[in-house]
């Protein structure tokens, strides 16, 4: 019980981090749930879970700010919906080393890739013709991140909607947020009805981030693109270094 009411405070830090840089938590999560002594596909299906609650309570704080485009949102949306369906059925497959070292590989390779992109106005961004197609392609990487490896897909999003895409980095977190709460609800229900995840500790993780998700995403505009991409590498190599850690000890367990 002491180590679920920690969750409570390390939750809204998670939440603060979700609304900040586009990711559904997961990254925070994750690390937790296997400290925790859950198992990587029981952390990975928790986490997925407690992630709606998160990037929910973010996707709102957009909305009412009139932030939010719906034609990318929806583009967006649908590609991370669809797969995170598609991808959530193969995750149980994957031994458990495979998963954490695949999530290291990632963390690896954004670490490299993170930019803070160009800055524009909210207003300027939201009237600037965004490409549909391709952010439903980007959606589709969500949908595997969250389904898969149980990441939000954030951290992939983010980069490639600044990097290829050219979007101001506050646009594409804020895309990235719904997006991400589309793939989480979906690899969560088939979760669910597997009978995989703690719902105490997600409901707990998710409820408690999702406050923290609000606060954060109304204050995203105060912060500068380039604090935002130091941030989200800093982030993506300390748990690439972990998530790979974890991978060699099962693997030579």
């Amino acid at each position: 019980m002491l180590q679920l009411l920690l969750l409570l405070p390390l939750g809204i830090l998670a939440g603060i981090l979700a609304g900040l840089l586009g990711i559904g938590g997961g990254l925070v999560f994750s690390p937790l749930l296997l400290w925790l002594g859950l198992s990587p596909h029981q952390a990975l299906a928790t986490s997925t879970l407690a992630i709606v609650p998160t990037t929910a309570g973010g996707s709102w704080a957009h909305l009412r700010r009139g932030l939010l485009p719906w034609p990318s949102a929806l583009a967006i949306g649908s590609g991370a919906l669809v797969f995170g369906l598609l991808f959530g059925r193969l995750s149980a497959a994957l031994p458990a080393w495979q998963l954490l070292a695949s999530q290291a590989l990632m963390y690896g390779v954004l670490t490299l890739f993170v930019r803070p992109g160009e800055v524009a106005p909210s207003e300027t961004a939201l009237k600037t013709r965004q490409p549909l197609l391709a952010l439903l392609c980007v959606g589709a990487v969500a949908g595997l991140a969250g389904g898969l490896l149980g990441l939000g897909g954030g951290l992939v999003m983010v980069p490639v909607m600044v990097s290829a895409l050219r979007l101001p980095i506050h646009l594409a977190i804020r895309l990235s947020t719904f997006a991400v709460l589309c793939a989480s609800s979906t690899a969560g229900l088939l979760f669910l009805q597997a009978g995989r995840g703690e719902w105490l500790a997600a409901l707990l993780l998710g409820g408690s981030a999702a406050i923290g998700a609000r606060w954060s995403a109304a204050r995203l505009q105060r912060v500068k693109p380039a604090q935002l991409a130091w941030l989200l590498r800093l982030l993506t190599l300390l748990l690439a270094i972990d998530s790979g850690r974890r991978a060699a000890m099962l693997f030579y367990k």
